[in-house]
């Protein structure tokens, strides 16, 4: 049986890496958490939202559907679509993550976007357990989501200060995803293909319809294009 120190150790080196993600998570959840607050959910439902998804910009959305009429196929497409990139994400780390036992069912589960950023670039210190090291990466990082989004949606309810336009955090997010997406491209074919999508499924399918359709083209050509796209990040490779 693994000894306490081993752990200790691999919580010490971790804990480091995830300080970054500490502070973007804090701001983000307690927003989110107060967003579910004043849309009408106890606080415990950001906290246990936070446990159960775990997907920033799907528990975002998931206020919305959640306030919507029941249409589970189109919720679950969307979720798909929006989620859709860690499928990617899992076969970058089937190597790292091979062999590590009852970890690995954890390390699936929590392989957010900041977490595949560290495990997947991180160096493991030398004399520290790779698995543990990955574990606790994925274990704070969820937990600060967790935590925050508790405490936003307590805090919610002590707010006296006009929140007219909070919701609009989350077209404020995506916009951010959007400008860094545009800062990491030299050409930005995935800015053309995202605007040019949504633009055609709009005219096509209506506001009331279009963001399904609009997800399944964007993956479609990324997926098809994947190989002219990659070189135009930037620090990939040059043609």
């Amino acid at each position: 049986m693994e000894s306490l120190s081993v752990r200790r150790k691999a919580l010490a080196a971790a804990f480091p890496q995830t300080i970054p993600i500490l502070t973007g998570f804090g701001f983000l959840g307690l927003t989110y958490g107060v967003y579910m607050n004043l849309s009408g959910f106890p606080f415990w439902y950001p906290m246990l939202m936070a446990l159960v998804i775990f997907g920033g910009s799907l528990e975002f959305v998931a206020v919305e559907l959640l306030l919507s009429p029941f249409a589970p196929v189109t919720y679950f497409c969307m979720g798909l679509m929006i989620q859709a990139r860690h499928l990617f994400y899992g076969i970058a780390m089937l190597d790292k993550y091979k062999g590590l036992g009852w970890k690995k069912l954890y390390l699936i589960f929590g392989l957010c976007d900041e977490t595949f950023s560290i495990n997947c670039s991180a160096t493991v210190p030398q004399g520290v357990d790779a698995g543990w090291f990955y574990f606790f990466v994925t274990l704070l990082d969820q937990s600060y989501w967790v935590i925050s989004a508790a405490l936003g949606g307590l805090l919610g309810n002590l707010l006296t200060f006009n929140t007219q336009g909070l919701d609009f955090v989350m077209t404020a997010m995506f916009v951010v995803i959007l400008l860094e997406q545009l800062l990491k491209e030299d050409r930005h074919y995935t800015a053309l293909i995202g605007g040019g999508a949504s633009l055609l499924c709009l005219l096509l399918f209506g506001p009331d319809s279009f963001l399904i359709p609009t997800m399944v083209c964007v993956l479609g050509l990324l997926t098809l294009l994947r190989g002219p796209i990659e070189p135009t990040l930037k620090g990939g490779e040059t043609a």
